[in-house]
């Protein structure tokens, strides 16, 4: 006898697959608040299977039903809100983008300037400060949550690092502006996978001074997220690495203060911490000694 089979229509047994952005930290002595969070970090959970005992209760057609089966369809929601022109820098660099205006809302600082547009006047926007290639990089993301470089590869990540150093410091500075424009803009999720990209980068001690430059010049002293690791990494190396670049660190401490007392301070603390794990090294050894003595009384 033949045992009717029963198709369940609307289930979707397709597999995708995350963007694993796996994040080489510099070895920095760093807390964890200032670590970067990557997106291939997984936790492991057990699963319990239901024993052969187990009734299975019905399951309504509502509850099969995938949450969002066209996801596509807020995408073209995207697509299909009005185009607006974005004018990047000054003179002969002055460069027009453009892009979704739907996109554009989602920063707080450019929906502003959308509010600003006559319903019948060109929807154009000026950021005569800003860098175009980063600015490139924020319209990249918001379209596909990533940026890179190679749009022949988009699916890879080219800011991974692969053995080449980066001796100018050029690849350092891109994530960097990328952060900064984030954090002006107001896409926190942008700033997060720059600030993830920045520690991919196998730079030289040329290439950290420009970058340590740009830093302490372009963010203010409470972001202790990029800036902290930035004097950690001297404050732990610079005994060594100021040998390689001796008069470029000793401008760059002359030139902006900030970075010479946090690097100072740090050097300080860790010195002081070694000093009381020395005592109390000493301490715990004397004590354990006096209790021997007394013991043998």
């Amino acid at each position: 006898m033949d045992i009717p089979q029963v198709q369940i229509s609307g289930l979707d047994s397709s597999h995708h697959p995350g963007s694993a952005q796996k994040a080489e930290m510099r070895d920095m002595d760093i807390d964890s608040s200032q670590h970067t969070v990557t997106a291939n970090d997984a936790t492991t959970q057990d699963v319990s299977m239901p024993s052969k005992t187990t009734e299975l209760e019905p399951i309504s057609m509502k509850e099969a039903a995938p949450p969002n089966r066209y996801p596509s369809l807020r995408f073209l929601e995207y697509l299909r809100s009005p185009i607006v022109e974005i004018t990047i820098g000054k003179g002969e660099s002055k460069t027009t983008l453009t892009a979704h205006q739907k996109l554009l809302l989602e920063s707080p600082f450019l929906a502003e300037r959308v509010a600003l547009f006559d319903s019948s006047g060109p929807r154009c926007i000026e950021l005569p400060d800003e860098d175009v290639e980063a600015f490139g990089f924020f319209l990249q993301f918001q379209y596909t949550r990533n940026y890179t470089s190679s749009l022949a590869d988009a699916s890879s990540d080219e800011d991974t690092a692969t053995g080449e150093i980066d001796d100018s410091g050029d690849q350092l500075l891109k994530h960097a502006c990328v952060y900064t424009l984030a954090e002006k803009l107001g896409i926190l999720a942008l700033k997060t996978l720059a600030h993830s990209k920045i520690h991919r980068v196998n730079s030289t001690p040329h290439g950290e001074i420009a970058y340590a430059r740009y830093v302490y010049a372009h963010t203010p002293a409470s972001d202790v997220t990029i800036r902290k690791p930035v004097a950690s990494f001297w404050a732990l190396r610079s005994h060594v690495l100021r040998h390689e670049a001796e008069e470029e660190f000793r401008k760059l401490c002359l030139e902006v203060p900030e970075f010479c007392f946090d690097v100072f301070s740090m050097v300080l603390d860790h010195k002081e911490k070694r000093t009381q794990d020395k005592a109390e090294s000493e301490s715990a050894i004397k004590g354990s000694g006096r209790k021997r003595l007394r013991s043998g009384l």
